[in-house]
């Protein structure tokens, strides 16, 4: 296991949720939440691993015969500082300058394992040593100012070769780019750090060894027994206190009995317990299939608890979806914000896809974000249960995304034009957003593929997916865009 940084911890719930209670003892009577420690939303185990490698050769004329390297690099260190928490997460265990390919020779081992190199362009002449920086096999992104140099008319053709496969490059003077140039190298290493835990009966080892040889994520099975225990451990005062929080933080609490929240809750508090147990930062739950029919069930329903792991930093998904469990760890890689998963239903009277889903994320800007409002409401199709339904924000741009075998992401982008939450609105699930697609909706939905489910993250991510699959060698698919 890589080594634990300490050094955020999300969510102070209720007295006492910083104990962390890791051990044999985890599920003691009398037990409270445990507070969760991440290194950044998603990943609780070890920072992200970048190389940043100046480059520029004596020799070069451009951007003048006067450039002091010296100044150069303390102008971009500058503009890193800005970042504040933002690179938090973030080590740069490699950070040299180069000026010729014999000096990359000699960091090369030092490059073998890092999750991705930031190679800043500082002058001209320095097409070898990039070539040589690309022999590693890293995904690399070059930052290149205007009047960097002229190697910028080779970089297109040189992501045609192999041995640019997995180069992108940032040709602008907005420094907010070399953040976005880091974030996929962010999401590579989510997901190998990642351990996803699937509470069913069902077997996935097929593929939980996908996922682990594509990506390094690990999946394990959790019982039913296992969750009772943890359920049955919280201490009732937590979990009154917890039902407190979401009943005052609610518009309104429509069908739900107290009682049932209370249990909502307590479950709530369990999941967090599981996934410190078991260091890991994703749950899920067969809580349509196996863990809700008449022999084996759920304490409680699962959604508080799904919404409040998500909300965390951390990560909840309905109906034991493997698949979106993946896409929500790399969505949160890429953007530090959880996703919203969906069934759909078109219109093509408004260009717009209606994305619908009992549980909503009140959290969608990030756990250091604002909270949308929510009522508490039962679960559309079961009437009953206990299930938070979100406003989402209207004018929001989104990108919905789903990770389809180990090879291929389907995707759309378009904006929230509306967010029904009234109860003149009841048809379909609880927490609904309309969506207007970037592209055609017609061809949106004949494209349509590979079922229901899917994950919505706010803003528009179509560059920074583009650039994670491009790295880890996955098709890139535009569904709202003819073939």
């Amino acid at each position: 296991m890589s080594e634990r940084v300490n050094r955020r911890e999300f969510l102070q719930i209720a007295a006492g949720s910083g104990v962390y209670l890791a051990g044999a003892g985890f599920f003691a009577a009398g037990a409270r939440a445990a507070g969760s420690e991440l290194v950044s939303p998603g990943c609780r185990r070890s920072k992200v691993k970048v190389a940043r490698v100046y480059m520029g050769t004596r020799e070069g004329l451009w951007p003048t015969p006067k450039l002091s390297f010296q100044e150069e690099i303390r102008s971009y260190k500058a503009q890193f500082a800005k970042f504040g928490s933002e690179m938090a997460d973030v080590d740069f265990v490699v950070d040299e300058i180069v000026s010729s390919a014999e000096a990359v020779g000699r960091i090369k081992p030092r490059l073998q394992d890092v999750d991705g190199i930031l190679v800043i362009h500082l002058s001209m002449g320095t097409g070898g040593i990039l070539s040589e920086i690309l022999s590693v096999g890293k995904p690399t992104a070059v930052f290149a100012l205007p009047y960097s140099g002229h190697e910028w008319v080779g970089f297109g053709g040189l992501q045609k070769q192999p041995i640019g496969a997995k180069l992108e490059c940032f040709l602008t003077s907005d420094y907010s780019r070399l953040a976005a140039a880091i974030r996929p190298f962010r999401a590579i290493h989510h997901a190998r750090e990642a351990k996803i835990l699937n509470v069913t009966t069902r077997s996935f080892d097929d593929y939980a060894e996908a996922m682990k040889a594509k990506f390094g994520t690990e999946m394990k099975r959790i019982d039913l027994d296992t969750v009772v225990q943890a359920y049955n451990a919280i201490d009732d005062k937590a979990a009154e206190e917890e039902t407190q929080r979401w009943m005052k933080g609610a518009e309104a609490v429509i069908e739900p009995s107290r009682k049932d929240v209370f249990k909502s809750c307590k479950l709530a508090l369990a999941f967090e317990n599981l996934l410190a147990a078991e260091d890991a930062t994703v749950l899920t739950v067969d809580c349509y299939g196996t863990m809700w029919d008449k022999t084996i069930k759920l304490p409680a329903y699962p959604c508080i608890g799904f919404c409040r792991l998500n909300d965390m930093g951390l990560g909840g998904i309905c109906e034991s979806d493997l698949r979106s469990a993946m896409t929500h760890i790399i969505l949160q890689g890429l953007t530090g914000k959880p996703g919203f998963i969906s069934d759909p239903t078109v219109d093509e009277s408004t260009g717009s896809i209606i994305l619908a889903h009992c549980l909503g994320s009140s959290k969608m800007d990030g756990p250091n974000g604002p909270q949308a409002s929510y009522k508490i409401r039962d679960v559309m199709e079961r009437q009953e249960g206990v299930t938070p339904q979100v406003r989402m924000r209207v004018g929001q741009p989104v990108t919905q995304a789903i990770l389809v075998g180990t090879d291929t992401i389907l995707h759309f982008t378009g904006t929230i034009i509306d967010a029904p939450v009234g109860l003149e609105h009841d048809r379909g699930c609880r927490t609904k957003i309309t969506v207007k697609v970037d592209g055609d909706i017609t061809t949106l939905w004949k494209n349509w593929s590979q079922g229901l489910h899917r994950q919505t993250v706010y803003g528009n991510i179509r560059r920074e997916l583009g650039q994670f699959c491009r790295y880890t060698g996955i098709k890139l698919i535009d569904e709202a865009v003819p073939a």
